[in-house]
């Protein structure tokens, strides 16, 4: 059974939170602070940690920066007070998956716990089939049809996000974020310049398309 750690010093949250996880079924383990979570890693395989920030002794941040140390493909997902961009962006650059603002909707928690579950099985897998095209995170190519189809780093990593995600839509502020050097100048179109580009490359390719959300950004649709 999925096993998910969940750290949380507001205890009545965390039992209710584990109990609502486990009505989903899956297999849940509170801890209130950070040592007591890195027991709990410690005593046996843990598929994700849901983690609050604002947490005694160790907080949440420096937490989750520990973990993606010992482990950088366990998913992690932030329930916090703390809804303030700066936060957000820290968690993001520590490695966070994602970050859920108190007081949560505990349902809407399992299925982000879900959504997150599903993508790391994925990069466990390093491969994305969507029609006839396969992408190879280990080898970083793209097979369109048996033909390798040639795309920079860049390409393949914006390609291989929006297909392991498909139907969610990403800003071009979150791509950027995550696949542009923090300290570039470059703008936010230089996002539609590669969604070009992959679309011009990936024309006759059967199974999937790059689609527009106007006044946002980009999602792959399955087709």
């Amino acid at each position: 059974m999925i096993r998910v750690l969940v750290v949380e010093d507001d205890l009545d949250l965390n039992r209710i939170a584990c109990r609502r996880l486990e009505e989903h079924g899956y297999s849940s383990q509170g801890a209130s602070t950070a040592e007591e979570a890195f027991t709990a890693l410690s005593e046996g395989h843990v598929d994700l940690i849901v983690s609050d920030i604002m947490l005694p002794g160790m907080d949440g941040f420096a937490f989750a920066e520990s973990v993606r140390r010992l482990d950088a493909e366990i998913p992690i997902l932030f329930m916090t007070a703390r809804d303030d961009f700066a936060s957000k962006r820290r968690g993001f650059r520590l490695g966070v998956d994602d970050y859920m603002v108190k007081p949560v909707d505990l349902d809407e928690l399992a299925l982000r716990v879900g959504a997150l579950l599903r993508r790391a099985k994925i990069a466990a897998d390093k491969r994305v089939a969507a029609g006839d095209l396969v992408l190879d995170a280990d080898a970083m190519t793209a097979t369109a049809g048996g033909q390798d189809v040639p795309v920079t780093v860049r390409e393949f990593n914006l390609l291989f996000k929006l297909l392991s995600n498909p139907n969610r839509a990403y800003t071009r502020a979150q791509l950027m974020d995550e696949f542009w050097d923090p300290e570039a100048t470059t703008g936010l179109r230089a996002v539609d310049v590669y969604i070009t580009k992959l679309r011009d490359k990936f024309a006759d390719c059967e199974g999937f398309a790059i689609v527009t959300v106007h006044g946002l950004g980009y999602k792959a649709v399955l087709t």
